[in-house]
């Protein structure tokens, strides 16, 4: 065990929550949920997505959300676009967002086909385009994400050695175009990851590349989330993706209404309760998770919403 003393949670709660849900959710709310998430210590937060509105329209209001919130000095606000369109759009706010591009890659060449209509040579040939396009706009690659790491819905389990390839590929991609990007996100799209496969994944990849840092996406469609999210604690993962409340889902995954990210309060409270530093204000979180949702109007899976945190209980009882 490896247990690191601090990690950084990056907020993707508005992004994850509001492209799944029925809605439609009024512009306002959306802003009011950045500006309240602001205000609890994180230091990333993932706005929303400049993509076609047509397959998510949940974000047709993204200009109107992005030029709405107010940004505040010590806090990255990123948003997500998968191609030159969404770039562009996304450059009209570069006043207030860290734009960055990403080399994302699936490991299940089926859900990449169901996502974006691409097997895995046309993923490789739409990343090569989407790198030069960012090197054209100077921007920088951020990092590598494996979405499908753990497992799929139309593929079922993916073995390391698939992971192990597709970080190849990507690493690829990014040395053919004369980058160096040396952080990887292996991202639990389906919910399919369990302490096991975490730790082989991380194994695998870490045996390989020693030198990259690895950082996990995890889904709770299935109840494991924040257990595969204290083996990567215990692995020494120091950064993770969260959604406040467990807003969210993959629309493309093919299990409506399925829990979304860990939970940002949760995994705060277990690393609290670790004594694993995180930099955020969890009584405030736990507001904005509850603002998250009426919001949405309906129930979110998060448990810490509903019970608090152990440090109000002992305040309480004491």
């Amino acid at each position: 065990m490896d247990l690191p003393k601090r990690v950084i949670i990056s907020e993707e709660g508005p992004r994850e929550g509001f492209q799944i849900e029925k809605g439609p959710i009024r512009t306002a709310d959306k802003i009011a949920l950045v500006d309240a998430l602001s205000g609890c210590g994180l230091a990333h937060i993932q706005v929303g997505s400049f993509v076609n509105a047509k397959h998510v329209p949940g974000w047709a209001d993204a200009e109107e959300v992005f030029a709405g919130f107010v940004s505040r000095e010590g806090i990255e606000y990123s948003a997500v676009w998968f191609n030159e369109a969404g770039l562009r759009r996304a450059l009209a706010f570069k006043d207030k967002l860290t734009l960055a591009g990403f080399i994302s890659l699936s490991a299940s060449e089926p859900f990449a086909i169901r996502n974006l209509n691409r097997d895995r040579a046309g993923q490789i040939e739409a990343m090569t385009r989407y790198v030069q396009v960012h090197r054209d706009a100077g921007l920088p690659i951020g990092k590598i994400i494996v979405m499908a790491a753990f497992g799929c819905n139309f593929a079922g389990d993916i073995s390391t050695a698939k992971v192990v390839e597709t970080v190849a590929d990507a690493l690829a991609i990014a040395r053919d175009a004369g980058i160096e990007v040396n952080d990887v996100t292996l991202a639990d799209s389906m919910g399919w990851a369990t302490p096991r496969r975490v730790a082989s994944a991380i194994g695998a990849v870490r045996d390989r590349w020693p030198e990259l840092k690895i950082a996990l996406h995890l889904h709770d469609t299935r109840g494991q989330g924040i257990a595969c999210a204290y083996e990567g604690l215990r692995l020494g993962v120091t950064s993770f993706d969260a959604a406040v409340g467990g807003l969210g889902g993959c629309p493309f995954a093919g299990q409506p209404g399925a829990p979304g990210n860990i939970a940002t309060e949760e995994l705060a409270l277990l690393c609290e309760e670790m004594g694993i530093s995180t930099g955020l204000d969890l009584e405030a979180l736990i507001e904005v998770a509850r603002l998250a949702e009426r919001i949405v109007g309906h129930s979110l899976p998060s448990a810490a919403l509903r019970s608090g945190t152990l440090a109000t209980f002992r305040r309480n009882a004491a």
